[in-house]
């Protein structure tokens, strides 16, 4: 959890490993990524925790420990730092959808599947910082050039895993269509459960849809 980040923080100021034995020496560039990461997992705890609009500069960098300057060293304007976070989360989520696609069996519903991929990566942390960005961006044109390409490059990379998990059964046009209108179902359901919809109905709705969408995408033609 993202939450957390704080806490890690802290823990790797203070040496940040249990044992005897010397402090190791970082170099330069091992203490400007750990900064870095510093500022992204707070910028990602304050979207989902205060929203965009109480997230401050100030408020970020009190988080995570870390100057103003320093800030500036990294992120040249706050939209860029927003981006940045956004991009970082999503790498983190690439790495757990390539290790939950390492283990699926062979005999394993590819389609629901998929379906529950694109559920995992479209909701939750994701999904809060992500709307809270968007939302921001339609009155924020520096925001929005700077949100939007990050969102194209989650959407080839979450593509290329669930075309993967298909496999060659399913061709590439239709994998695409299932994609696509998985994605536009499980931003609805997210947005639902951010407004404190109900979960029951939440899942009802992705079981049927996977239900369909075996039953369309699956079969021959």
């Amino acid at each position: 959890m993202y939450i957390l980040a704080v806490q890690r923080v802290k823990h790797r100021k203070h040496g940040g490993h249990v044992g005897a034995g010397p402090p190791t020496h970082r170099t330069q560039e091992q203490r400007r990524e750990q900064t870095r990461t510093a500022l992204l997992d707070a910028t990602i705890d304050c979207l989902v925790e205060l929203g965009y609009a109480r997230t401050s500069v100030q408020e970020i960098c009190a988080r995570a420990r870390v100057s103003k300057g320093a800030l500036q060293h990294h992120f040249a304007a706050k939209s860029e730092l927003m981006a940045a976070a956004v991009q970082h989360l999503t790498e983190q989520l690439k790495q757990q959808r390539i290790a939950a696609v390492n283990q699926l069996s062979a005999g394993t519903d590819r389609i629901s599947a998929s379906i529950d991929m694109l559920w995992d990566a479209y909701s939750g942390t994701l999904a809060t910082a992500v709307t809270e960005l968007w939302v921001a961006a339609r009155t924020d044109p520096d925001l929005r050039a700077a949100i939007r390409p990050v969102d194209r490059s989650l959407g080839r990379s979450v593509l290329e895993h669930v075309t993967d998990i298909a496999g060659e059964d399913v061709p590439r046009e239709r994998m695409e269509m299932l994609f696509w209108l998985t994605v536009n179902l499980t931003r609805g359901l997210a947005l639902d459960a951010e407004l404190g919809g109900d979960p029951a109905r939440r899942q009802q709705l992705l079981d049927e849809w996977k239900r369909i969408a075996v039953e369309r995408y699956e079969s021959p033609g």
